[in-house]
């Protein structure tokens, strides 16, 4: 049974091209090719879900959820294969021409713009992360709907369209950049912890941390209390209350012995926040600690 095919050119010059496809099948398998130009940036919009994609030109499948989307370079010209097993395959393709873009980021400017375009080519905006494609935001939504639903045509299209599309790929830009940003600062907690647990027993203090580590100390203090409720120091203390509590237990030591391991310089210090943590002192802990208990822990 043959599918029911609506296409339509949404736009097209000589640099751009726009193209609106929705195929749709009752028997659940839908199927769809398009073509890639040569040295052609496509950005690809999934509207519909399930979508698998085949491109022959590196060799790859991809599948995609509704509403995500890939920005692509291609060298050759060649041609992709789209397929679901739902009844309605629908996306929307965006092909430009290198040398647009070339131009438009002005690539030879400055270091930033050489860079955008390189990562551009080398395709590190397919997948934001390795493993999903991206998302669609609102404001990628809208401008879609806006570019199909334009009805003028002539420059005031072109230089509509155009708008359009280099709003998209602002958006594009950042939203790849929060991701990045947001990948490094779920790690920073991580390292400022291991870097803790293995040196809590040490005077350490918010600068040295910041100085060995490479960190901004604001930046330490905020994303340690965020990602763990507490700040770095009260992290700090509790870790050498611990482990005060088990060798004043478990060990023949002398207090300021055990203070010094822990990491304080004055034995007051240490008595006085041990006793704020644990309601009672060092001494008055192993005072009243069963012999037969400790010797058996």
């Amino acid at each position: 049974m043959e599918q029911p095919i609506k296409e339509r050119t949404v736009f097209i010059s000589d640099n751009i091209q726009i193209i609106m496809r929705e195929n749709s099948s009752p028997e659940n398998y839908v199927k769809s090719y398009f073509s890639e130009g040569k040295s052609s940036f496509n950005l690809l919009f999934l509207l519909s879900p399930n979508i698998h994609l085949n491109a022959n030109h590196c060799k790859t499948q991809f599948t995609f959820k509704k509403n995500q989307y890939i920005l692509y370079y291609t060298t050759e010209e060649c041609q992709a294969e789209l397929w679901t097993n739902d009844e309605t395959l629908k996306y929307l393709q965006i092909q430009i021409k290198y040398q647009y873009i070339f131009n438009l980021i002005d690539a030879e400017s400055n270091r930033e713009s050489k860079e955008i375009l390189k990562r551009m080519i080398d395709n590190q905006f397919v997948f934001l992360h390795k493993e999903t494609p991206p998302d669609m935001t609102v404001e990628m939504h809208m401008i879609l709907r806006e570019i199909i639903n334009y009805r003028r045509k002539g420059i005031m299209q072109k230089l509509f369209v155009e708008a359009k599309i280099i709003k998209l790929l602002i958006l594009i830009f950042e939203q790849f950049n929060e991701k990045n940003t947001a990948e490094d600062l779920s790690k920073t907690p991580l390292i400022i912890k291991k870097f803790v647990d293995e040196n809590f027993h040490r005077n350490l203090k918010i600068e040295e941390i910041s100085k060995i580590l490479g960190i901004n100390e604001t930046k330490i203090r905020k994303e340690f209390k965020i990602h763990y409720q507490k700040t770095i120091i009260d992290y700090i203390s509790e870790l050498r209350m611990l482990k005060a509590k088990k060798m004043i237990v478990n060990k023949d030591l002398m207090i300021k012995e055990i203070a010094i391991d822990c990491g304080y310089e004055y034995v007051q210090n240490f008595t006085r926040a041990f006793k704020k943590k644990f309601g009672v002192s060092p001494e008055k802990l192993r005072t009243n600690f069963p012999e037969e208990q400790k010797n058996h822990r």
